[in-house]
């Protein structure tokens, strides 16, 4: 119960990576609020997790809104008194051709996976920086962010800016005691893992795929009170698929 008692947020909850953050921190003892704009399956995840005897609550908000940021900050102080770690993992992306991409879209990717970042992060340290322990922030990021595919403009620029807001918060933060790092994913499948083909795992240096909880893991080694010396840390966790070299032959 390394986090008993600790209170967390995460963002983009209600499925996927979110889901599995969740589970992990309520899993060793936190009060976790999950958020995200799916409000059935929000709540049925939250659910989940109190009948397993888990302290969780959810909280409907999109994060494009700052009114819903501001909100699901406040929500989780008065509930439970303070924050002790935020988890943005929000996201979303457009597979576009880059002579379609319109700037409604692109704003849409930005502002749902950076601007989120931000706001979020600079509320939950206005409660943070009261702690006697300080916080901890992570944001989750993409291996995208230094290597693509075509037409994913948008959210590789959307998961770059979220790198480098990382390191520019852990310098602010780090003067009220709040440490931020960044957690890049590779390919994590969310889906049905059983699907994946052989030559989806051993392209991996790793031998497989990743799974949501990989993913869960990282955050708790980051956020734990006895790793306070890391922080403005960019943890890539694909596998080894940006270490390896690849020649065509």
């Amino acid at each position: 119960m390394r986090f008993e008692e600790q209170v967390v947020i995460v963002t983009g909850a209600a499925q996927g990576i979110g889901r599995a953050v969740a589970a992990a921190y309520a899993g060793e003892g936190a009060c976790v609020v999950l958020a995200d704009h799916d409000a059935e399956k929000g709540a049925a995840a939250a659910a989940a997790l109190r009948s397993e005897g888990h302290e969780a609550m959810f909280v409907a908000c999109d994060m494009r809104s700052e009114e819903d940021i501001l909100r699901l900050v406040h929500t989780a102080k008065e509930q439970y008194g303070t924050i002790h770690i935020l988890i943005n993992n929000a996201g979303k992306g457009v597979w576009k051709s880059l002579y379609e991409l319109t700037a409604a879209e692109w704003d849409d990717v930005m502002n749902t996976n950076a601007r989120s970042c931000f706001l979020a992060s600079r509320e939950a340290a206005k409660v943070m920086k009261s702690n006697a322990e300080g916080g901890s922030i992570i944001n989750i990021a993409s291996t995208r962010a230094a290597m693509s595919e075509p037409d994913t403009e948008a959210y590789a620029a959307s998961k770059g800016a979220i790198t480098a807001l990382t390191h520019a918060l852990a310098v602010s933060l780090g003067r009220d005691g709040i440490r931020v790092n960044c957690i890049s994913p590779g390919w994590i499948e969310t889906g049905d893992y059983g699907q994946l083909r052989p030559e989806d795992h051993s392209q991996h240096p790793s031998g497989r795929v990743g799974r949501p909880e990989d993913i869960a893991r990282a955050c708790l080694y980051l956020t734990e009170p006895g790793n306070d010396f890391i922080t403005g840390e960019n943890l890539v966790i694909d596998g080894g698929m940006t270490r390896k070299m690849i020649y065509i032959p």
